[in-house]
């Protein structure tokens, strides 16, 4: 029998750059279109490829005689690849098959199929267990790639779903890899790769997930959940989606510190609890029974004692599920504390909206001493302080207090936090101190501030203060795991409250119904699984009605409060019903005047007697039993008792405009609408002015909303309109801010108000630093709005004029035109005529973003940056003394003074971490990239920037991150002298970079002609801050085409920058020196 002839043993490379290797050695891949067709022939995988498709895929226009030069690519491949083929016979690799070839090579004869079946067999190794061996495979797979897989065919359509498919598989080897170290114990090593493929492809929660499991078991537990954190962050900005259900189980269990997380640790026995002490203190409060927890307060009190004993603070983290008695076990812990002689402080966040914000330190300030006032005066750039007036009875940091910077939400919110420090503070410094923050997963976003300032903040209170937080462990919001993050360096002591044993159980029920038989207990505790208030309740219902009565109800919490309810007379429960759209803390004169005084006092005494509302009958013993009475109400029930709360609140508490707005906004009809608009501004005004920007953005939206239910004010929603944008901003949602901005805009058109729309567009005023605009079409709105309001406002409005004329100048950023630099050069002569400071600082931000119409003005805008810093201490402008440090830093870098800059860049970076101004450390983060780029560092370089682009969420800075990365990554590249190849596949997608990159990518894939006509197509650069960077990367594809008229061109452009790093005016990215590109450009000119 005859054998079938053998294939050739030629193996094939396509995860890098594409190669082959016969018996001979490396075999020679001779042009473009010949590399073309093996990598598409390879790309099939042994399918036949049609004729037609390859010249398809060859020729986006194919010429006369393609089939004959594709025969002839294949003609040549051939006999290359099989050299020893005698004449005539017939290919056995590369072979004929109708309508057109195949590649016949085995799957272990090409890299991606040994990497595939690699990837598979490591993964049934790990699944049984084999983690040893499994790392070893992926260890040598992973070493196959040699860079991008199919490299130089990146933008081939043909290539695309193949190059996926290979990323996909490279990714899951990573993940794979970090499995098994994990269950090798290797946790450090394998964080290092996740972090850097975390960095890489963002989106992909898997790697975020393993990385997280890494972090934790490596000792890192505040490093996991800021990975968490940073996964949450990516996804909302890039998709708009929530984390799925393993990455929110696995946060709630690094919170809890599951013991399942680290296999090592599970095993460790417990330590042994240290007895109790008997309760104490709490005179004359009448407290629900507290059984068990031994082993947890023992804990608390022992940590307790080492703050005491060292004098310095210290975090308590209490989780659990609704009803596993967080907040009796911190009553417990404070009544031992207090009977220790600590000073103990409880402060409860509100279980309603209705609430004024940060509540739960108005009632820690209450329950604590008086601090002496701070020191008040002006901060030095960077490195003094401001501090507030003192707030007697509260804290506050008021915009409207007098001196330096007041008027600035970030010196204010400094202050609030300073006062809050100091009156903390002050109570330490007389003995211990015991905070408890009850319910944080309810809290707003200013309360969670306010602790974390007090705690991680740059001036963090000092002495033996214990801070106690408590927090549903299954209600985690994205708000509170932030603050988790930050709070993750103090390395709180956590405490997770699962069910009460039996045994503790037993107590429970003997305690609030009697003696209960050992087999009604048992079915009780696997009824509730040891849930304190489950077991309250159904023991409540077994002193009420007998043990029979725990068949008959059904199983859920809900079901027993309804059903214990119902035993209630009917008038009582009504009266409690109404009391649920109070919230869960109850004011007995509102409640009075909705139900009656008699009804109301019959009701809180029967109510209190059965367990739901506390004793003294001013709260619901559980949000439970709230929640459950509220959300049993019909809808217009609903709606018109809180009307009726309303008018009530009116009468009796009209400055309670956050309840009023609450109620008004859940009433029907347009006047409560209308009611809840004007108390909803009210409110955002007061929250503003109390320095708690997240609470103001909330109710200025409520405001919103309620004027489009009513709909009858335009001038009032579009200053509910401009006050959400306002708040917005100051928290650093600049994309959110603009969109505000486009329905501002369309008002102003309408209502053809000169002074009105001069006010509306000057609204916006954020500092920027970045010359690009993200949305031409919003610019060119703008720009018509204020040049139409700045015609038709009268002559002595020169201040409207100036704000005007600063809007235009900051909305003409980027153009090539000269009036958005007139218009800033006559802002600023109007601001310096009026001695405006905070004007004129608005008006030097429009002239930075004029000082770049031409190649050299580094200069110029470092001597903007210094006068802009020397003003705004001088004047308390906290952000824009920020923006200062920042242009300097610019000038610096592009004069390659690192060490100037670096100074410039820590005093940015320690304002911003005083007044928590969040995007400053997105901006120093590009700048560390750069630094590494310059000291010629490329690996390390190119893993900071791509940690750093994952900080840069488009919405945050808009116009700067479209396609930052793969500039910045070519440029690196072009910086220190490697080949741009690798890059610029992936810059040819650089968004506004990409048609400067796109000459040199068709010049690297030998298409000259198509490159030469890329070049002379490129239009003017925008006038920004990388003008250099891309006329740099425009000159290196002109010296290689020979382009002389180009060649001089950009000559002539760059020579003013000649001492200067290209595009490092930007403080995020460097070309190089512009010197080495016109010493290139002069030579090319030189030669004939």
């Amino acid at each position: 029998m005859t054998e079938p002839p053998r294939v050739p043993p030629v193996t094939f490379g396509v995860l890098g750059p594409l190669v082959a290797a016969g018996p001979r050695g490396p075999v020679a891949l001779r042009g473009a279109r010949q590399r073309a067709v093996l990598a598409r022939l390879l790309v099939a995988r042994g399918r036949v490829v049609p004729v037609d498709r390859l010249v398809g895929d060859l020729w986006a226009e194919p010429p006369e005689g393609a089939v004959g030069a594709l025969r002839t690519f294949v003609a040549d491949l051939r006999r290359a690849l099989e050299p020893d083929r005698p004449p005539r016979r017939p290919a056995r690799l590369l072979v004929t098959a109708p309508p057109g070839y195949a590649l016949a090579a085995a799957t272990d004869a090409v890299d991606a199929g040994r990497f595939e079946a690699a990837v598979g067999a490591a993964g049934e190794s790990l699944a049984a267990g084999r983690a040893g061996p499994a790392l070893a495979a992926l260890d040598d797979a992973l070493a196959l790639w040699r860079g991008p897989a199919y490299a130089e065919f990146a933008a081939e359509p043909w290539a695309r779903a193949e190059i996926d498919r290979l990323d996909e598989l490279r990714m899951l080897a990573v993940e794979r890899r970090a499995e098994a170290l994990l269950a090798l114990g290797r946790a450090a090593e394998a964080a290092g790769d996740l972090r850097a493929q975390a960095a890489a492809q963002p989106l992909r929660e898997e790697t975020w997930r393993l990385l997280a499991v890494a972090l934790y078991r490596a000792g890192r537990q505040g490093d996991a959940l800021a990975a968490l954190r940073e996964a949450r962050a990516v996804l909302v900005g890039e998709l708009g989606v929530d984390p799925g259900p393993r990455l929110r189980r696995l946060e709630a269990d690094i919170l809890a510190q599951a013991p399942h997380l680290d296999p090592a640790l599970a095993a460790v026995p417990a330590p042994v609890a240290v007895p109790p002490a008997p309760p104490t203190g709490g005179a004359g409060k009448e407290r629900r029974p507290f059984v068990g927890r031994d082993a947890e307060l023992a804990s608390l009190t022992g940590l307790a004692e080492r703050v005491a004993r060292r004098g310095r603070p210290a975090l308590a983290l209490v989780s659990g599920d609704a009803g596993a008695g967080k907040t009796a076990f911190v009553e417990a812990l404070a009544d031992r504390l207090a009977a220790a002689g600590w000073t103990c402080a409880v402060g409860r966040v509100p279980e309603y909206e209705g609430a004024p914000a940060a509540w739960p330190w108005t009632q820690l300030a209450a329950a604590l001493p008086e601090a002496e006032a701070p020191a008040t005066g002006a901060a030095p750039a960077a490195t003094g302080g401001l501090s507030g007036a003192p707030v007697p009875g509260g804290l506050s940091g008021d915009t409207t207090a007098d001196g330096p910077g007041a008027g600035e939400p970030a010196v204010a919110r400094y202050r609030l936090h300073r006062t809050a420090g100091a009156r903390v503070g002050a109570a330490a410094r007389r003995g211990p101190v015991l905070l408890v923050l009850d319910d944080l997963h309810r809290a707003d976003e200013d309360t969670l501030d306010l602790l974390t300032a007090l705690l991680t903040g740059p001036e963090p209170v000092t002495g033996p203060v214990l801070v106690v937080g408590t927090y549903r462990s299954t209600a985690i919001t994205p708000a509170l795991t932030g603050a988790l993050a930050r709070l993750a360096r103090t390395e709180p002591v956590r405490v997770y409250l699962g069910g009460l044993a039996e045994a503790e159980t037993a107590d429970l029920v003997r305690a609030v119904a009697g003696a209960a038989d050992p087999d009604t207990v048992r079915a009780l505790h696997r009824r509730s699984g040891g849930n304190p208030f489950f077991v309250r309740e159904l023991a409540r219902l077994l002193a009420a009605e007998g043990a029979t009565a725990l068949e008959r109800v059904p199983a859920g919490v809900r079901d027993v409060i309804r059903h214990r309810l119902a035993q209630l007379p009917a008038s009582t429960g009504t009266v409690l019903r109404r009391a649920a759209v109070l919230g869960r803390d109850l004011d007995p004169d509102v409640l009075a005047a909705l139900v009656g005084e008699d009804a109301m006092l019959d009701a809180v005494d029967r109510a209190a007697q059965a367990g739901f509302l506390t004793p003294d009958g001013t709260r619901f013993a559980h949000i439970l039993v709230r929640d459950t009475l509220y959300t049993d109400l019909s809808a217009p029930r609903r709606a018109r008792w809180h009307a009726a709360a309303g008018a009530a609140l009116e009468r009796l508490r009209p400055d309670d405009v956050t309840g009023l707005a609450h109620h008004f906004g859940q009433a029907p009809g347009p006047d409560a609408a209308a009611r809840a608009a004007r108390y909803a501004a009210a409110a955002a005004v007061r929250a503003e002015r109390r320095c708690h920007p997240h609470e103001a953005a909330r109710l200025w939206q409520q405001a919103v909303a309620a004027h489009d239910r009513a709909g009858d004010d335009v001038r009032g929603r579009l200053a509910a309109v401009i006050g959400w944008g306002r708040a917005l901003a100051v928290t650093g949602h600049l994309d959110r801010t603009r969109r505000l901005r486009v329905e501002a805009v369309a008002t102003v058109e309408r209502l053809a108000d000169p002074q009105l729309a001069a006010d509306v567009l000057a609204a916006f005023d954020v500092p920027a630093v970045w010359p690009r605009n993200d949305d031409e079409e919003l610019s060119r709105r703008i720009v018509a709005a204020a040049e139409a309001a700045l015609a038709a406002l009268p002559a002595d409005q020169a201040a409207r004029q100036a704000r005007l004329l600063c809007t235009l100048a900051l909305e003409l950023r980027g153009d090539t035109g000269d009036r958005g630099r007139r218009a800033a050069a006559e802002a600023e002569a109007i601001a310096r005529g009026l001695g405006d400071p905070a004007l004129l600082a608005f008006a030097l931000n429009a002239r930075f973003m004029h000082a770049v119409d031409r190649a050299g003005q580094a200069p110029e805008r470092g001597r903007i940056g210094a006068e802009l810093v020397d003003l705004a201490v001088r004047h308390g402008l906290v952000t824009f003394e920020v923006l200062g440090h920042l242009i300097v830093l610019q000038a610096c870098c592009a004069r390659a003074d690192l060490a100037a800059a670096d100074v410039h860049a820590a005093a940015a970076d320690r304002l911003a971490a005083r007044y928590e101004l969040p995007l400053v450390g997105v901006f120093t983060a590009w700048y560390a990239a750069l630094r590494l780029a310059v000291a010629g560092r490329r690996a390390e370089a190119e893993a900071a920037y791509r940690a750093a682009a994952v900080r840069l969420d488009a919405g945050q800075m808009p116009g700067m991150a479209a396609g930052l990365l793969p500039f910045a990554l070519l440029c690196l590249r072009l910086s220190t002298g490697g080949d741009p190849g690798p890059a610029l596949a992936e810059a040819t997608h650089a968004g506004p970079y990409a048609p400067w990159v796109r000459p040199l990518a068709l010049l690297a894939e030998g298409r000259r002609d198509e490159a030469g006509a890329a070049l002379r197509a490129l239009p003017e650069s925008p006038h920004d801050l990388l003008r250099e960077a891309r006329l740099c990367v425009a000159a290196r594809a002109a010296v290689d085409l020979g382009d002389r008229a180009t060649m001089a061109r950009l000559h002539a452009a760059l020579s003013p920058a000649a001492d200067e790093l290209a595009g490092a005016g930007s403080g995020v990215l460097t070309a190089g020196p512009v010197a080495r590109y016109l010493a290139d450009l002069a030579a090319a000119l030189a030669r004939d």
